[in-house]
């Protein structure tokens, strides 16, 4: 198993657009001395729940900073943009990066981003299946045109194409049957999990995979990967507050997907929800936080339940100081991968 770690560049208290992405960079650069595999920056759009609306954009920039570390999207979400610009975007990334792009895709979840946008988000299945149709004969670097549903056009050539051939890696975020089936099909690695994801769900997750994919060499293709909150630390009187700023994140998340948000003049607010999950079930069964023992032991839990290759540490969410970010992964790095690598 590989490790990658996840920029959200949220702020729950709208610090400096400057500061959100210089500590960015910074993370990403430690990554990459600390010997993380990959790193990983999302996208999100009009708030404070995250900065970064780019992803491929601040992918480019990370990657002139660091050395050997992988950079990617977690995710594009596909079906907010035409998909030609998204190929001469990835394209663009992997030159720039000297093939070092892995792409994550997504058909998103937030209605808040949606109708700003102008996008329909029941369009989303439809939208993001066209473009993928698009990306993949974009990258083929030969002159090809399009007449689906929601995109139409004559002959295009793309300019550049790909460093990596035939195409950088491909991630896709899938959590339904028909999801994890079409993603199969096309030969794309799965992600599944985040915040407001439990254990039980991620075990779910590993059974449609298994009943839908009939073929062992399709399954060894396909590499499997999720996201968690993790914080690492030897003094365990920390975690009540470490556990309240990620709960910050959870709440916005599970807000936006259910379209309950409140955004007030750009600043995500952070809405309880019912029936919330105890400190004590948030530890057990959605994040990865306590000492590195503790964090071995309940990641070789998830590995062992969704056969991951590959985990993606979210280290900076809330509020997080960067000190304590910085602390958490030299721990994870230096006590928690080579146990599981």
């Amino acid at each position: 198993m590989d490790f990658g770690i996840f920029l959200l560049l949220q702020s729950p208290t709208a610090k400096s657009h400057q500061e959100i992405f210089s500590r960015g960079t910074d993370l990403a650069k430690t990554a990459d001395k600390l010997g993380f595999e990959s790193v990983w920056c999302a996208e999100h759009h009009f708030s404070t729940y995250g900065y970064l609306s780019r992803p491929l954009m601040f992918a480019s920039h990370l990657a002139t900073q660091t050395e050997k570390i992988r950079v990617g999207s977690a995710v594009v979400v596909l079906p907010l943009h035409h998909p030609l610009i998204v190929a001469e975007e990835i394209a663009t990334a992997d030159l720039l990066s000297n093939g070092r792009l892995d792409i994550g895709l997504g058909r998103g979840y937030q209605v808040y981003e949606f109708e700003r946008l102008g996008i329909k988000l029941e369009e989303s299945r439809e939208r993001f299946e066209e473009a993928v149709d698009i990306l993949l004969l974009a990258f083929k670097g030969e002159p090809f045109s399009f007449n689906g549903k929601h995109f139409k056009f004559g002959e295009t050539s793309i300019f550049p194409t790909p460093v990596q051939k035939p195409r950088p890696p491909i991630w896709v975020v899938g959590q339904s049957e028909e999801s994890i089936v079409a993603t199969a099909k096309r030969g794309f690695n799965l992600v599944s999990g985040g915040f407001g994801v439990s254990l039980e769900r991620l075990k779910e997750f590993r059974k449609s995979f298994d009943d839908l994919l009939v073929g062992a060499e399709q399954k060894e293709n396909i590499r499997v990967s999720t996201q968690r909150a993790v914080y690492v630390t030897n003094d365990e009187s920390e975690l009540p507050e470490i556990i309240e700023q990620a709960r910050w994140n959870m709440r916005v998340t599970l807000s936006l997907r259910q379209g309950l948000e409140r955004v007030e003049k750009g600043h995500a607010q952070a809405i309880p929800f019912d029936n919330e999950p105890s400190d004590e079930e948030l530890i057990d069964r959605y994040f990865v936080m306590g000492t590195p023992a503790t964090c071995i032991e309940k990641l070789s839990e998830i590995r062992d339940v969704m056969g991951l290759d590959h985990f993606n540490a979210n280290f900076w969410f809330g509020n997080l100081e960067h000190k304590q970010v910085l602390r958490s992964m030299e721990l994870f790095a230096k006590e928690v991968m080579p146990a599981l690598q």
